[in-house]
């Protein structure tokens, strides 16, 4: 926990890129959310060039075809975690991927604990299980 879920547009990476790409994610949330490494839940997904479309919202951004989307579900999170999951996920892209800052939209939809099961059907923060 939390949740990533990661769009790209197929054809841009490889197998090997896209798993770079998935670990960049993981240890970016690793270090601005402090969870364990092995709290990683991610889902991939590649789309047609047509099926993802991300505007510049107006701040003059041009993207590219390498274009990454990157939605988080998670518990809440300070602000100060936030914006250090933002510098992480883009440092990590750039220096691992030579993805630019251009290509990257992060977006964060927080839940609380009874939005979360683990598996057994069990809510294990409420139960718990899980702090």
């Amino acid at each position: 926990m939390p949740l990533a879920m990661i769009d790209t547009i197929r054809g841009q990476y490889d197998e090997t890129q896209l798993r770079t790409l998935m670990d960049a994610v993981q240890d970016a949330v690793v270090e601005a959310f402090g969870v364990p490494d092995t709290d990683r839940y991610q889902i991939l997904t590649q789309h047609e060039p047509f099926e993802l479309v991300a505007l510049d919202t107006g701040l003059g951004i041009s993207r590219t075809e390498r274009l990454v989307i990157v939605r988080f579900a998670s518990k809440a999170r300070t602000e100060d975690a936030k914006v250090a999951l933002y510098r992480a996920l883009a440092r990590n892209l750039k220096d691992r991927l030579d993805i630019g800052g251009e290509d990257l939209v992060v977006s964060i939809t927080e839940n609380g604990d009874a939005d979360w099961s683990f598996g057994h059907g069990t809510a294990q923060f409420l139960t718990g299980e899980l702090g």
